[in-house]
């Protein structure tokens, strides 16, 4: 099996790609990395210097491939499966990518803001950043509320890129802001999510790592 996803089940972009990888039945082995590990650290630093995952590793090509939709943008082309996650048409490959960024930024990188402070030592949190942050996730959800209206999935009738952003960033922004009672289009969007087999078993493999999550 040439592809390795360098990777941790209970991390949300992680979770994106494997996400992605489910949808078409890609075989690959996961390699999962614990940060705490000196060892496991370096040898992500090795592959990626910046030391994030998820980072695929396809011993075939001879290539290491880090971020979350820079990965599957490579699955989609070098390893393609019967389920196209960015579409061949151009103004759907578009939106499908601008969704994805958004999920990414606003959701995902917004929520990991306010997580983040949550571990942080008493004298250093970050109390005007949580809230900077949560108005932002508020704006995000209100956007959110907006663009599905009247859509299946994120970037239109089909399951794209976009979803596999979409599912684990409102997992965790669920979390940490609520939006079911105020927010109808994307608590519908998200039920879907829910019921995705490709997402239902990511949930289920990230299952014993969830107690993990910093909750308020």
């Amino acid at each position: 099996m040439s592809l390795t996803l360098h990777f941790h089940p209970l991390s949300s972009f992680c979770q994106k790609v494997v996400v992605a990888l489910y949808e078409n039945g890609t075989p690959f082995t996961p390699k999962l990395v614990d940060l705490g590990d000196p060892e496991q650290r370096m040898a992500l630093l090795k592959l990626w210097p910046m030391g994030r995952f998820p980072v695929l590793q396809d011993d075939a090509r001879g290539r290491i491939v880090p971020e979350s939709s820079i990965i599957i943008d490579y699955l989609d082309q070098t390893y393609p499966g019967a389920h196209r996650l960015i579409p061949d048409d151009l103004g759907l490959a578009l939106e499908t990518r601008l969704q994805d960024r958004f999920f990414d930024i606003y959701l995902n990188e917004t929520m990991q803001k306010i997580v983040g402070d949550r571990i942080r030592p008493a004298g250093g949190k970050d109390p005007t950043g949580v809230e900077q942050a949560r108005k932002r996730l508020q704006t995000a959800y209100d956007v959110l509320e907006h663009t599905l209206a009247g859509r299946r999935w994120a970037a239109g009738d089909v399951f794209t890129m976009a979803d596999c952003a979409a599912a684990p960033a409102l997992y965790y922004s669920e979390l940490v802001l609520p939006f079911r009672d105020t927010h109808k289009a994307v608590a519908a969007y998200f039920d879907r999510l829910l019921e995705r087999p490709s997402y239902k078993r990511v949930l289920q493999e990230a299952a014993p790592y969830l107690h993990m999550f910093p909750r308020g």
